[in-house]
């Protein structure tokens, strides 16, 4: 179990946040139910690879997961939320697919001490991540876009509780409803999951046919995502309660989307809502100055260049660009000039280029530079 969520996304056990982060937006890209539809298997496999992200994303559960011997209390039957039984009853769960997120265990176990005679805390469900491709115009202008998602939704017909229409759980005789399992071994007591009810505190003797006793079944929902204006590729937009319910009537997750933003054919992204364009201007532009026509997010606009302009130059129109957040304004348009040279003369064009030579009577503008360099 120590290198099993690092077996999963594919990646070694002292990997990187970043190389965390790009092993599973490739294989979330590779699985994701909007690319292989009706294919169960690719289904799964992206479950798997968003539980694994779960974990090993956040510092705090990385490093309880990376513990190791903190986890002993989830082995064997009934106890390991990463396969080979449900802690939370009601069968089996693979990997990647437990009800619950992984720290909200944890926590929901360590958290209940000793000797207490709490309940156990009800366990949230698991957040889920998916992502969309936007547009350019649409990451700048801000938009509404459906997203369709497969996940564990409470069951219609026990509402969640995982016990058959008539009946109700009752409570773990042996834990007597606190989901722990006291064990002294010599100076220490350590705290378990209970061994006959999973750490549920409760048991359920008639399971619901519908979901087997687990309060939860597979669904596929589609929710309207609202992009706000001047999104940037890679942005996460949260939507709260929209993640996975949890088990036996757990609060739900929450579900994370990402935004992949195509690139514009004109515009160039900066920071802080900045935009750049490269704008070919011709040599006698360049060396009387003028006004041209440059392109905009609404349409266009002039600028004036000054004469003699150089190679490079840069023109900025302020408050042309993306927004930069509600309430902030609006960026800037910056417009790099590049002189365009001709590669092809004609006879006529050649003779203007040679009276222009002669016009500037031999002027050697790499004269000051071989100066300077003392030669």
């Amino acid at each position: 179990m120590a290198d099993e969520l690092y077996k999963t996304l594919g990646v070694k056990k002292d990997a990187s946040e970043d190389e965390i982060k790009k092993a599973y937006r490739k294989l979330a890209r590779k699985y994701h139910p909007d690319r292989n539809p009706g294919d169960k298997e690719a289904e799964e496999k992206f479950k798997e690879v968003s539980a694994a992200h779960d974990v090993l994303a956040d510092p705090e559960k990385r490093k309880e997961y990376d513990a190791g011997p903190s986890f002993a209390g989830f082995g064997g039957a009934g106890g390991n939320p990463f396969g080979g039984g449900n802690p939370f009853g009601g069968g089996g769960a693979q990997a990647g697919s437990f009800g619950g997120d992984f720290g909200d265990i944890l926590s929901g176990i360590f958290s209940r001490g000793g000797g207490g005679r709490g309940r156990p805390q009800a366990v949230r469900g698991r957040d889920l991540e998916t992502e969309v491709e936007l547009g350019f115009d649409q990451a700048i202008n801000g938009t509404q876009i459906s997203v369709t998602v497969p996940k564990q939704e409470r069951c219609a017909t026990c509402h969640g509780s995982g016990a058959a229409p008539g009946t109700s759980p009752v409570t773990c005789p042996r834990c007597e409803g606190r989901g722990i399992d006291p064990q002294n071994q010599g100076f220490f007591s350590i705290s378990q999951p209970c061994p006959q009810c999973g750490g549920a505190g409760e048991i359920i003797e008639d399971p619901c046919p519908t979901c087997g006793g687990s309060g939860v079944t597979q669904q596929s929902k589609r929710y309207k995502v609202n992009i706000p204006a001047g999104v940037k590729d890679g942005s996460r937009i949260r939507l709260a309660g929209k993640g996975e319910a949890g088990p036996r009537g757990g609060p739900n997750g929450d579900l994370y989307v990402t935004t992949r933003v195509a690139a514009s054919p004109v515009f160039r992204r900066l920071d802080d809502g900045n935009l750049e364009v490269t704008v070919p201007i011709s040599i006698p532009e360049a060396v009387r100055g003028g006004t041209i026509e440059v392109p905009t997010l609404d349409g266009t606009k002039k600028i004036k260049i000054a004469p003699g302009t150089k190679h490079g130059a840069l023109q900025r129109l302020r408050g042309e660009g993306a927004p930069k957040g509600k309430g902030k304004g609006r960026g800037d348009i910056r417009y790099r000039l590049e002189i365009e040279v001709p590669k092809d003369l004609n006879e006529e064009q050649q003779k203007a280029v040679d009276e222009l030579a002669a016009a500037l009577n031999g002027h050697d503008p790499r004269a000051d530079l071989l100066r300077k360099a003392g030669a």
